[in-house]
């Protein structure tokens, strides 16, 4: 990655700004691409694009192409216009620029229909347990189909400034624990993740994937009881798990991530969501 070779961040929101300051940090020029400009702040170029609709014009000297969206909703049609028909919309912009830019595409670790508890890593067969996590798959293969050097970065559940459901449901009183053993889960803080996305466009010779993931999968349970304690709430009461949100139940693994020389900032959940009780961080619109 050339120190000041043009950046474009398409899908220029919360993870996108975060990861597109750190490169304007380092010195590169950085553009922002999302539906409304006014919101990505300084120092990035916001470009209004409607990037599910329209090929964005993208310049031939181009080094870095960072793929960040996020539907609005979870209606399928929503993420299929989101996540496929414009990640086929940035891959037409590249083509006709002539660039030969690095290509990092956001995904999420949906794609791993595991409910055992057992360890994924990058190489678990992925399948889709639900109509969204099919729709992300659907746009994983166009990118092997497309540009097959890009480099796909599915991350767990995002949390950090803004993103706070967990610390909301403990302090609302609505979260409940489980019965029985509650399922893991798996987070990254918004900070790592885009850590993650600087590094992984400066690594030689990167793997085609990468989990994007902190050090340690932890009960659902172990989560909310370190928040109540925390935030000196009482401790949710237990309720039956029927009610309960199915997400699976996996342990994902960041050796490889780690193997590239990245390290997070935040290794687990407890580091992460002190800060973000301390109110550090920027919440990105």
């Amino acid at each position: 990655m050339q120190h000041h070779s043009p950046v474009v961040i398409a899908g220029c929101g919360d993870l996108g700004t975060e990861a597109g300051l750190r490169f304007a940090a380092l010195g590169h020029p950085v553009t922002g691409l999302r539906r409304r400009a006014e919101r990505i702040p300084a120092p990035i170029t916001g470009r209004s694009v409607d990037l599910r609709h329209e090929a964005p014009t993208i310049d031939p000297d181009t080094g870095v192409v960072v793929v960040a969206f996020a539907a609005g909703s979870r209606d399928v049609d929503e993420y299929r216009a989101t996540y496929v028909d414009g990640l086929r919309n940035v891959l037409d912009g590249i083509d006709a620029s002539g660039a030969t830019p690095r290509l990092l595409v956001v995904s999420s670790t949906a794609v791993y229909d595991v409910d055992d508890g057992s360890e994924v890593t990058e190489q678990t067969p992925t399948r889709a347990a639900t109509p969204t996590a099919g729709v992300l798959l659907e746009a994983e293969s166009l990118l092997r189909d497309r540009a097959p050097d890009a480099v796909l970065v599915r991350l767990s559940g995002i949390y950090g400034p803004g993103r706070e459901r967990l610390v909301e449901q403990v302090r609302s009183g609505r979260a409940t624990l489980s019965t029985g053993d509650s399922p893991h889960t798996n987070r990254i803080h918004r900070d790592d993740a885009a850590q993650a996305l600087v590094h992984l466009a400066g690594v030689d010779q990167p793997a085609p994937t990468y989990l994007g993931t902190d050090d340690e999968p932890v009960r659902l349970d172990d989560v909310l009881t370190f928040l109540a304690s925390e935030l000196g709430a009482p401790e949710p009461p237990l309720a039956d798990p029927e009610g309960r949100q199915a997400g699976g139940d996996k342990r994902l693994s960041n050796a490889l991530l780690r193997s590239t020389g990245w390290e997070p900032r935040y290794p687990t959940f407890r580091e992460g969501y002190r800060a973000v009780l301390a109110g550090e961080g920027t919440r990105h619109p």
